[in-house]
């Protein structure tokens, strides 16, 4: 079977700071903050890459580049508010979080009118997702006290959150950051 394009790994920490992930609600406060602020532009920038898609074929270098930052940016401090790694979200460093998205060759490897349609056919995965998430929550909070009683985070839970946050990138390049015409599978490997 061939491998989606789209992929996510994240380091499993041996031992997890029981300080700072007793705060981490507090902490985490800033840098929400900040990536508040720069989504607030990202999501006005996605539909000017729909119309660059649409009516020019083309996905400039630099606007992917941007895309992808952005997006390892928000995985880092989603791995963090999750509190899969403890070092606080970089604004430049990949850290332990990595992301494989491919720059995409709009006129070879995506149709021009799918952006029209992508959000709409990844419907089924939201609803997925977002009743997997109440499970990532629950599966947190029992990491949170298992961290703060052991120090160290559950590997079967760190597996499935880490499949959760993949199977949300693989939605989020499927119908937002265009990058791929290939439906995302549902499963979290």
């Amino acid at each position: 079977m061939k491998q989606y394009p789209v992929n996510l790994k994240i380091d499993y920490p041996e031992k997890s700071n029981k300080l700072t992930a007793f705060f981490r609600l507090v902490l985490i406060i800033p840098i929400v903050i900040i990536l508040s602020i720069i989504s607030s532009y990202a999501e006005a920038l996605s539909l000017a890459v729909v119309l660059m898609v649409l009516f020019k074929e083309k996905y400039p270098k630099w606007w992917f580049d941007w895309n992808l930052a952005l997006t390892k940016f928000w995985l880092r401090i989603a791995a963090y508010g999750l509190l899969m790694r403890d070092e606080y979200p970089s604004t430049e460093t990949d850290q332990a979080v990595q992301v494989e998205l491919p720059y995409p060759d709009v006129k070879k490897d995506l149709n021009r009118w799918m952006p029209l349609i992508k959000w709409f056919l990844a419907i089924p995965h939201y609803i997925v997702l977002v009743l997997m998430f109440i499970a990532v929550v629950f599966c947190t909070i029992f990491a949170w006290f298992t961290i703060l009683f052991t120090g160290r985070y559950p590997k079967g839970i760190f597996d499935f959150v880490e499949g959760f946050l993949r199977w949300s990138l693989r939605v989020n390049a499927y119908a937002f950051l265009l990058t791929t015409d290939q439906y995302p599978p549902f499963k979290l490997g």
